[in-house]
């Protein structure tokens, strides 16, 4: 499949010598119709403002700057940074925040009819 920032991903023209395409799953499907009625960017600016007015933004931010300030500026890398807050990051993702985004998708797919 081709990857397209602005669209779906699109199936690849396939030779009659190939394998026929196997059928997209659930998860595949609810990310195309997310993308192409343009309601992921929309969740994604939801969530966007949901975390910066939880004060996450910011939680996140300190711990960043701590674990610089620990092991030294020129001793830690982006890779280094992403290993480590990750796991704490969606950890501590508001519990209201998760479950208005749930509520938003489950809507979603009432009103899409998936």
């Amino acid at each position: 499949m081709r990857h397209s920032v602005n669209r779906p991903p699109t199936p690849d023209v396939r030779d009659d010598d190939e394998e026929p395409a196997k059928e997209p799953t659930l998860q595949e499907i609810l990310t195309i119709k997310l993308i192409e009625s343009g309601e992921k960017e929309r969740l994604m600016e939801l969530l966007r403002e949901r975390l910066i007015d939880s004060g996450w933004k910011d939680e996140m931010k300190a711990l960043c700057r701590a674990l610089v300030k620990e092991k030294g500026r020129n001793n830690v890398t982006v890779d280094d940074l992403i290993h480590v807050i990750t796991p704490k990051a969606r950890a501590s993702i508001p519990d209201s925040v998760k479950a208005e985004l749930l509520q938003r998708i489950r809507n979603f797919l009432v009103s899409a009819a998936i």
